[in-house]
């Protein structure tokens, strides 16, 4: 039983190669992932990133990006011990672009003007502390 166990662990560590073709039915994907036609099903209603469109005998017809996805979703699931709630979360944050924060535009030409209006409001400060006396 250990070996089976460890047989096992080999496999899922192994990358699974994804032939160059546009469409894969879904026996090949299953093979290609190692996972029942059923989990695959499943995963499609859970996960609306999966959307293989249906050939004119009503078979599912995966893309290339769809396996990736069922790849990555499988490695959430198995390996990192995402739930489907938070793997459905960890695709979507994925796919998100990442926009950094820039600083404000505060032109440095500006600063000698800045300067005058400080002046002038510390000068009217001034005249304004200087009448309460």
């Amino acid at each position: 039983m250990a070996e089976k166990k460890s047989r096992r662990k080999k496999n899922a560590a192994a990358d699974p190669v994804i032939p160059d073709k546009l469409y894969f039915r879904i026996g090949e994907v299953s093979r290609i992932c190692r996972l029942p036609a059923y989990v695959l099903r499943f995963w499609e209603t859970e996960f609306p990133q999966l959307k293989p469109v249906k050939s004119n005998t009503g078979q599912r017809m995966y893309r290339q990006r769809d396996v990736e996805t069922l790849l990555r979703i499988k490695k959430l699931l198995y390996d990192e011990g995402f739930t489907i709630a938070g793997a459905r979360q960890q695709l979507k944050d994925e796919a998100k672009p990442v926009h950094k924060q820039s600083g404000l535009p505060f032109p440095k030409q500006r600063s000698a003007e800045l300067k005058k209006v400080r002046q002038g409001l510390q000068e009217i400060l001034g005249i304004l502390s200087a009448r309460r006396k």
